[in-house]
């Protein structure tokens, strides 16, 4: 049997063993799935007979060699930085790989000695980075093919909650990584292009310049921009567009509100905070706030923020418990970023029956034979419960439908690779409508941000 390999069984992991699973018996597979928890591995197998669960520290060199060896085709589902470890053995194994993170300068380094081996090296191959590429990438070589001239490309993805379990005022709960969420935009300037010239976003100015998106049958969103818009410029073959614009989607408000953590300096997460263990939430928000001998601590908070306590932003401060004293922290040596996402995580933790929701959005501005056109393209994606949620979906399956793909030797170019040729992205993205992962395209005239012009 040709024996898959999938390290590290979390979260979005399940969606992925399932459809490997479901296809074992005709694909003659057999699914090796290491995990430190041997209990997590067992779970997600859930005793297949064309699975094997297995208990594996990759930082067991020894152990860790012995399974890639074994193995025809390795999927990493580790952080991205513990791929490369991995990618090593794959080389001296002569493994195809397949993970779902962003090429990392050390990934892309092994790039000519995989060529050399014939391995393929698949990468960015989840949602964002992954599903994003291919169906970005499906539609602008749809225009060229008919010789048109892309003029904007404009690419949006958010992980909300889904409308039936979105309960609370900020119409937001975790669904991957709260540190990432607490961490958004941080590192530097968000940089694009409008209309042919550079554009900036300062960190403290990024969470009021959101642009409106509307998605039919869900309403209206915002999206604020992503650090670098710009690094997929040439690899999409972008580099004299007009128009370019990556950002992350929220619910509308979500921004102006998470806005007040910026200004009060909470989701800082450059030094440590003294005394952080024991304190309380409200000795937490006062911390940022200016001493005053009579003032509590919500009245220097709403005079800070310029709100009033009939404003929305207050009841959404109000319904995180900020201002609780009972209620501590209970985390040693925490930066402000570490002791806001506990707090936030009391309140923004999915329930056992929520469902979230995957929404994505591109925009596609090109002129073909004079005119000028644009292209909408939506999808949104909801999650089955919490185990098979919209994330592990959309992340984990491109991964197993890519890994089946290499395997029966139709994806076959060498290297270390993101999905953007058309022998990666047609099937795949062909196989997921099958999953509920469908794009929706609408044709209307393009104005770009020059409206008057036209």
């Amino acid at each position: 049997m040709r024996r898959i390999l999938i390290i590290g069984a979390g979260r979005s992991a399940s969606s992925l063993i399932r459809y490997l699973l479901s296809k074992s018996e005709k694909e003659n597979l057999h699914l090796i799935v290491a995990d430190l928890s041997l209990a997590l591995a067992q779970k997600k197998t859930q005793h297949h007979p064309n699975a094997t669960p297995i208990a594996l520290d990759i930082f067991d060199v020894e152990e860790r060699k012995a399974a890639i060896e074994k193995a025809t085709i390795v999927i990493s589902m580790l952080p991205a930085h513990l791929h490369i470890e991995i990618a090593k053995d794959c080389l001296e194994f002569k493994k195809h790989l397949v993970t779902a993170s962003y090429i990392s300068d050390a990934m892309q380094a092994l790039d000519e000695e995989a060529k050399k081996n014939n391995l393929i090296f698949m990468n960015e191959i989840g949602l964002d980075p992954g599903i994003d590429h291919m169906s970005a990438m499906k539609v602008i070589d749809e225009i060229r093919a008919k010789g048109g001239k892309m003029l904007l490309f404009e690419s949006f993805c958010g992980g909300l909650v889904a409308p039936e379990s979105d309960n609370n005022l900020w119409n937001y709960k975790f669904t991957w990584a709260p540190r990432n969420v607490v961490l958004a935009g941080q590192g530097g300037a968000a940089k694009f292009i409008q209309e042919g010239t550079y554009k900036y976003i300062p960190y403290g100015a990024l969470f009021r310049r959101t642009e409106f998106l509307e998605v039919e049958g869900y309403g209206k969103f915002e999206a604020y921009s992503n650090r670098d818009s710009l690094k997929y410029r040439s690899i999409y073959g972008l580099d004299n567009i007009l128009t370019l614009y990556r950002g992350t989607i929220r619910r509308v408000g979500f921004s102006k509100a998470w806005n007040m953590f910026v200004q009060l300096g909470m989701t800082d997460d450059s030094y440590i905070m003294e005394g952080s263990e024991n304190m309380s939430y409200r000795q937490f928000i006062n911390s940022f706030l200016p001493y005053h001998p009579t003032d509590s601590a919500e009245i220097k908070t709403r005079l800070l923020l310029k709100i009033d306590q009939d404003d929305i932003m207050w009841d959404k401060l109000l319904e995180l418990d900020l201002f609780n004293a009972d209620k501590k922290v209970n985390l040693p040596n925490a930066t402000p970023a570490q002791i806001l996402e506990k707090i936030l995580s009391d309140s923004w933790t999915l329930e056992p029956e929520d469902k979230d929701m995957i929404v994505m959005y591109h925009k596609f501005g090109y002129e073909l034979n004079g005119v000028k056109s644009q292209i909408d393209s939506k999808m949104v994606c909801i999650g089955d419960d919490q185990t098979y949620t919209a994330m592990a979906k959309t992340v984990g399956l491109p991964v197993a439908i890519a890994t089946l793909l290499i395997l029966n030797e139709k994806i076959t170019t060498p290297g270390v690779q993101l999905p953007i040729n058309r022998e990666v992205y047609l099937p795949i993205l062909e196989e997921l409508e099958e999953y509920g992962v469908v794009f929706n395209e609408q044709t209307m005239p393009y104005f770009g941000y020059n409206p008057d012009l036209f």
